[in-house]
């Protein structure tokens, strides 16, 4: 087998493994994203209820 061979055999080796690692990874980001937004809706929860108690406390 000559160099060039080698060559083209670990470049496709190294596609294919790529290839495999997004199909894996490809629903985390996604579920990062989920984590993030839940995050973010449960501080906006927990801020419009501090001004409501604030609110109640000053009525």
């Amino acid at each position: 087998m000559g160099i060039a061979d080698q060559f083209k055999d670990k470049a496709q080796e190294l596609a294919d493994q790529s290839k495999k690692n997004v199909g894996e990874k490809k629903g985390q980001p996604r579920e990062r994203t989920s984590d993030a937004s839940e995050r973010a809706r449960g501080k906006a929860r927990d801020a419009a209820q501090g001004a409501r108690d604030r609110y109640d406390d000053e009525t």
